[in-house]
């Protein structure tokens, strides 16, 4: 009974792609072998070809073609956000989290990673779910917001429901960010 659990919690978790606040890249590996990880941890039936062919597709979704023999050393913070993600949506996942992704960022930057996450979700039908404090990608990539304060859900709305309330704790926040 306990294995048919752990296989049912597994087969749930294969439908996520995770995307690190820092991207969490192994540095003594190259892009395409921090890629390929989760392919490789879990159950690789992929010949070299068909993997390598899988991280070329991976990069160019995410606007970095060729870089599979660089190292995380040799990348910007962006760069690093990118690869990330590729390694995220490898796995063909019908969900993606993103921690804090635009986190560290120039604005500039920020808004190409927010426009990486709403292309991505409409080209390849995947529900993002965004953590973040930075109202400026909520603005950018939310359809719907759920706002928590205190460990509970305070508000659920639209971007545009969530800028022109009254509400004081609301308000707050978003005069506390900057936006």
């Amino acid at each position: 009974m306990i294995l048919t659990i752990r296989k049912k919690l597994y087969n749930i978790r294969r439908k996520f792609g995770y995307l690190f606040q820092g991207a969490a890249l192994f540095d003594s590996m190259t892009v395409g072998e921090n890629i390929a990880l989760p392919i490789i941890e879990n159950e690789n039936n992929l010949s070299a070809a068909e993997l390598n062919k899988k991280i070329s597709k991976m990069l160019e979704l995410v606007d970095l073609p060729n870089t599979e023999n660089l190292k995380p050393a040799e990348l910007s913070g962006g760069m690093k956000k990118r690869v990330g993600l590729a390694r995220a949506l490898i796995t063909e996942p019908e969900y993606i989290l993103y921690d804090e992704p635009t986190t560290g960022l120039d604005p500039i930057m920020s808004d190409s990673i927010d426009a990486l996450i709403k292309n991505l979700a409409d080209q390849l039908n995947v529900t993002s779910i965004v953590v973040t404090h930075d109202m400026f990608s909520v603005k950018n990539v939310a359809d719907e917001i759920a706002m928590v304060h205190e460990g509970k859900i305070y508000f659920e709305g639209t971007p545009a429901e969530l800028i022109s309330s009254k509400d004081k704790i609301i308000t707050d926040f978003i005069n506390r960010t900057g936006f």
